[in-house]
């Protein structure tokens, strides 16, 4: 019975989140679409982005299948199934988005015709419906892989089991230990990560290089506005904000979300195993509140993840429906309130969930408030280091005046500053939560910070829905007060986007941590070994190996974020020789008497971002393997936090660097320090253009990495030997 109560409630609400969506996106749909103009300008653009994904989702079986297969060779099939349902989810969640956006767009456009609110409730109710599918589908999915395979997660069913698998067992000498239940969800897991890796990775590469592309030429060499008609990356341009921002955010959120919950479980099933363990009674359970965990309670612990995040989908429904409802004319407060108010009433579900439905005191409770605290705040000072309405953007503006050199420069050392604070919040977030309960805590930290995920992903989708509405209006040479409307929704949402970029980067950091902690907990042997984990950075026999895998891990983001630079400026060269190729042989385009090939530009940029996207991805899914299958399980430890420690800090510094600059561009370009056509101006762009791949690129794929490195390790961690294979 208790089984079905806490998978039941959950999934109930993910079902109403998905009917809400429906309802949201029928809305949308009956809002009118303007002139005909406009309307073959969306469907161009709707064409573009789903001509992209359908070629990512060919790449995306073939590796899907392979993958599964190797899973169900190493394990058993029902392992592969749960990847395959993970990556479903993510999937269908990135469609039901993009598909969403592309209608939303031209909408958007339309409403502007009649005011800023109008316009505001036809892109925020896009980007909701864009946000329930990732938070409904990704617990609903997990829900239903817990439902399927419930006979191994049955309490008398959870044991560490010793199999011979494969291939393995020969190459280690020894059978595989592990616990089946905590195999299943972690393949869930990793299905996620690897459609977010594909969507994060190959959708940054094609958005900014069309990005870079048409503004370099469009904006610099023929002094053309931004989303000219005449401009042949422009629709490209466009597509790239939805298959970019739109169907990469909400998988890599979406993988975040996913990656969290099961962090919990994973550690809960570990230490129900150990629960008659010394250390694991006095310094874990006896922390949480816990003494007997036993079959009478075991479903409200191991589920309680999953109410929690279902309370977050109620709370964030809550904060949608206010910003729809909300007539303030300030759209950045109303949508900051909105979100503000979902992680309050987050909290506050959190702490009637915890009191009355759990056997937990209310350590849970205080590390989730802990992570949604960390989530607002790291959200609050990604506002201050990149919205032009605050200095350090202001002052990067003006420096613009110096020429290029001074903006980028300076954008540099602004993205450097902005590390300090985040980072600070991050480190005092996993200390107080530790001090609470153990890495046990520092899981339901992570998951505290992305409870309220739904609302996160839709404040965040509205952005690129607005910029595609500017671009729109300016494509169907609407008049100048409409384009003055989705310029103002198109500078909040640069700004909202910069906020959930550092939402993103904390609560992707939480997410690896918590995996990291998971990995470390299933890297044991029989049930008698199942403790506090350890890693000895100074030991005998692995101290110099871990230290050598924390230097290697350290080293990944940066060989990671180098090839994915150069993959955006390979495309983006190739973008600009077709641009100048077709303003060269047709010179009516600029005139406006011929039209330009939009169709070479954006197959240029599907082809050329999904053949650049194999060396990055190929990063990802082995280098974890190449560590653990050869220097060990405790220098995998070292490899995963050398990654995370890393990536954090370059994530946040490109991603601020990029969204300053950005700002700064557009602050200039509302009549500051010269305006459009000034020299301030021409270094704003290419200042802008600079950050692009990094805060839109770099940043965001950044936290794939991390998380998908850490959740494969968590995966494989049974086959992993124990010490590096020179010992044998």
């Amino acid at each position: 019975m208790q089984l079905v109560i806490y998978l039941g409630i959950p999934a109930v609400v993910c079902v109403v989140g998905l009917l809400i969506a429906r309802f949201f996106a029928h809305d949308i749909m009956k809002q009118d679409v303007g002139t005909q103009r406009m309307k073959e300008i969306s469907g161009f653009i709707r064409s573009g982005a789903m001509t992209f994904m359908l070629e990512e989702a060919r790449a995306i079986v073939v590796v899907l299948v392979v993958v599964a297969a190797i899973l169900w060779l190493l394990w058993s099939w029902e392992v592969g199934v749960s990847f395959v349902i993970g990556a479903f989810c993510s999937g269908l969640a990135g469609f039901i988005g993009m598909n969403m956006a592309t209608n939303a767009n031209v909408r958007t456009t339309q409403a502007a015709k009649k005011g800023s609110s109008p316009a505001l409730r036809v892109a925020f109710s896009g980007g909701a419906v864009m946000g329930l599918a990732v938070g409904s589908l990704a617990l609903l999915g997990l829900c239903a892989v817990i439902w399927l395979f419930k006979s191994y997660f049955q309490p008398a069913s959870i044991c560490i089991e010793d199999v011979e698998v494969p291939f393995v067992s020969s190459f280690l000498g020894r059978n595989i230990n592990f616990i089946k239940a905590a195999v299943i969800v972690s393949a869930y897991s990793m299905g996620a990560s690897l459609v977010a890796l594909f969507d994060r990775v190959g959708g940054g590469i094609y958005t900014k290089a069309a990005d870079m592309a048409a503004d370099l030429v469009g904006k610099v060499e023929v002094n053309i506005p931004e989303d000219d008609p005449r401009n042949p990356a422009v629709i490209a341009d466009n597509v790239g904000d939805n298959v970019g921002d739109v169907g990469g955010l909400g998988a890599d959120l979406l993988e975040s979300f996913v990656g969290a919950i099961i962090a919990v479980i994973v550690i809960l099933l570990y230490a129900f195993v150990g629960r008659h363990n010394l250390d694991i009674c006095r310094n874990l359970l006896s922390k949480l509140g816990i003494s007997d965990f036993n079959a009478a309670n075991f479903w409200p612990i191991i589920l309680l993840p999953l109410m929690i995040v279902a309370g977050g989908i109620v709370s964030s429904l809550i904060g949608i429906l206010y910003v729809r409802l909300s007539k303030n004319e300030n759209i950045q407060r109303t949508l900051m309130n909105g979100t503000k108010l979902s992680a309050l009433l987050t909290g506050i579900a959190t702490f009637f969930i915890v009191r009355y439905g759990s056997p937990f005191n209310l350590v849970p409770f205080w590390a989730v408030l802990v992570g949604i605290a960390a989530g607002v705040l790291i959200g609050i000072i990604s506002e201050y280091f990149t919205s032009s309405r605050f200095k350090p953007v202001q002052k990067l503006a003006e420096s613009c005046q110096q020429g290029a050199g001074v903006s980028i420069a300076r954008g540099l050392a602004l993205g450097m500053e902005s590390c300090f604070w985040p980072v600070i919040v991050i480190a005092v977030a996993t200390i107080v939560s530790h001090h609470l309960g153990g890495l046990a805590a520092v899981t339901y930290t992570a998951l505290g910070m992305l409870s309220f995920v739904v609302m996160t992903v839709s404040v965040d989708t509205y952005g690129p829905i607005a910029d595609n509405a500017g671009g729109i209006a300016q494509m169907a040479n609407l008049d100048n007060s409409v384009r003055k409307v989705t310029d103002n929704l198109d500078a909040i949402g640069n700004t909202t986007a910069a906020i959930g970029k550092g939402f993103a980067i904390g609560s992707a950091a939480f997410a690896a941590l918590g995996l990291i902690a998971a990995y470390i907990w299933s890297s044991v042997g029989e049930a008698a070994e199942v403790n506090l984990p350890v890693v000895y950075l100074i030991s005998p026999q692995v101290g110099a190996y871990v230290i050598a895998g924390l230097m290697l891990g350290a080293m990944v983001p940066y060989v990671f974020s180098s090839l994915l630079v150069s993959s955006v400026a390979d495309t983006a060269h190739a973008m600009i020789n077709e641009i100048r190729k077709q303003f060269k042989e047709k010179p009516g385009i600029l005139e406006g008497k011929e039209l330009p090939d939009y169709n070479r530009c954006i197959s240029i940029a599907s082809t050329k971002s999904l053949k650049r996207m194999v060396m990055p991805a190929f990063i990802a899914l082995f280098s974890p393997l190449i560590i653990g299958f050869v220097l060990g399980r405790s220098v995998l430890v070292g490899f995963l936090i050398g990654a995370l420690l890393s990536a954090i800090h370059l994530a946040i510094q490109c991603a601020n660097t990029g969204g300053a600059l950005d700002n700064a561009k557009k602050y200039i370009e509302e009549g500051n320090f010269g305006g459009k056509g000034s020299q301030a101006h021409a270094a704003g762009v290419i200042g802008d253009t600079f950050g692009d791949p990094l805060k839109d690129t770099v940043g965001p794929s950044l936290d794939i990495l991390i998380k998908l490195m850490s959740v494969i390790s968590l995966l494989f961690a049974s086959l992993f030997p124990i010490c590096p294979i020179f010992f044998k």
